[in-house]
């Protein structure tokens, strides 16, 4: 069945993702390397990471393959997956921030984590606020962010990046310990 609306929208057009800085962190978000595959099995290691992600990564090799399918999500167009890393040593990995396509017509969602050692620092609000930009300038008209009810220091996140509170979605993400409610937070373009 043709739709009424056509679909014009297209984020991920360049074949090279590109870095960007996140000065007020001093960080930069830039894409992921095969490198990196310790530092984000470390990360997912963590108790935190584990209860609100769900996964964990059982070696480097599987870390490389997660890398992998972050780095081919943007040559499909279905996601830009960033490291987050110190500006002053862009091999030390503070967090992941990811814009995913959503809706063909210009809705994303958000995806973030930060590692332990960085948290606190301002780096997660930080970084989503210039992938936020990046997604506007890029063609999105409205991106998504969910958490768990429970997850404080994601709320604030959200809160601190301009994504303002829009309701709850009621038992929509089983986590380890059951389904959870879960905030929807929206930034709009414009």
């Amino acid at each position: 069945m043709p739709t009424l609306l056509p679909v014009t929208f297209a984020p991920f057009i360049d074949p090279e993702q590109p870095t960007l800085d996140v000065p007020t962190a001093g960080a930069l978000l830039r894409p992921w390397r095969a490198e990196d595959a310790a530092a984000v099995r470390a990360v997912y290691a963590d108790e935190a990471i584990q209860w609100w992600h769900v996964r964990v990564l059982e070696s480097d090799d599987e870390a490389r393959e997660v890398l992998e399918s972050w780095r081919a999500a943007w040559a499909d167009g279905r996601e830009s997956s960033w490291a987050v890393a110190d500006a002053g040593d862009d091999a030390m990995v503070l967090g992941r921030m990811a814009v995913k396509t959503f809706d063909p017509h210009g809705v994303g969602a958000v995806a973030y984590w930060t590692a332990p050692a960085a948290r606190g620092r301002g780096v997660a609000p930080a970084a989503l606020d210039v992938a936020a930009a990046w997604a506007f300038d890029a063609g999105f008209h409205r991106l998504e962010l969910v958490h768990s009810v429970d997850n404080a220091p994601s709320c604030r996140v959200a809160e601190k990046a301009g994504f303002a509170a829009e309701g709850v979605l009621r038992q929509s993400v089983r986590h380890l310990d059951g389904w959870h409610d879960m905030h929807l937070h929206a930034r709009v373009a414009g």
